[in-house]
């Protein structure tokens, strides 16, 4: 009997407190620096506490596994989604939301402290942390003055997994009361796939011969994945 419960003992994988104070992620941190520490590190962190099979570390990294090791595709798992997870339970998913969460806000604030866009990606970073951790669509405008300098961000409709319906009219009645010089259309894909669609192209086509009609130019239309962007204007097609 001791010599089968020594056997299993032996066969469970040491805790992150049999390990080299320089591994340890607590440790490493208060040593070396966040930036030192591997994303499944500082995931780690947050969770405290493993299992009876799994130190912290270990189940991070089969977290991120889950994921393709995105943290944008981690931020848009629900607190449901994290409890499926052995040795998560609700405290730890809150943790890891909250964590998740304040980080997109500093993004966005950091986003919206570049005001002046002069290329697709600085309109990209602006709507990236508003959009990137999305589950559904939504369509978005930027209204700028005539120095291209950004007025405000307005959220014109939000859809589903599948899409969203953004009206012309809506669009440029906002932009309107706004005294925009000019604007740029905005929405997401949460597939990651940024093919603009038939209805992508067919919005950004009407959008573009109304804006010439009211002297209120459509500059671009991105469309935001979940690192990444497709901008109408600079493939040609705008």
């Amino acid at each position: 009997m001791n010599e089968t419960t020594d056997a299993n003992q032996k066969s469970l994988p040491k805790g992150i407190k049999s390990w080299a104070t320089d591994d340890r992620p607590r440790e490493k941190l208060m040593t070396k620096g966040p930036m030192a520490l591997s994303d499944g590190e500082l995931l780690a962190i947050l969770i405290g506490s493993g299992t009876r099979e799994l130190s912290a570390v270990d189940l991070a990294r089969n977290i991120l596994a889950s994921v393709q090791n995105s943290i944008s595709e981690l931020s848009r798992l629900s607190i449901k989604e994290l409890m499926k997870f052995k040795g998560i339970g609700e405290a730890k998913a809150i943790n890891i939301a909250a964590s998740l969460e304040i980080g997109r806000r500093r993004r966005l604030k950091d986003s919206l402290q570049r005001r002046k866009i002069l290329s697709s990606r600085d309109a990209f970073e602006i709507m990236h942390p508003l959009l990137s951790d999305n589950n559904y669509e939504e369509f978005w405008i930027i209204t700028l003055n005539r120095g291209n300098m950004v007025k405000r961000t307005l959220r014109i409709s939000e859809g589903s997994l599948a899409g969203t319906v953004a009206d012309p009219k809506k669009i440029f009645k906002l932009a309107l009361e706004d005294n925009a010089a000019s604007v740029i259309l905005c929405h997401n894909h949460p597939s990651g796939n940024l093919t603009p669609s038939k209805k992508d192209n067919e919005i950004t086509q009407k959008c573009k011969s109304a804006g010439l009609f009211l002297d209120l130019p459509v500059l671009d239309h991105i469309i935001i994945g979940t690192d990444n962007y497709f901008s109408f204007a600079d493939e040609g097609l705008l």
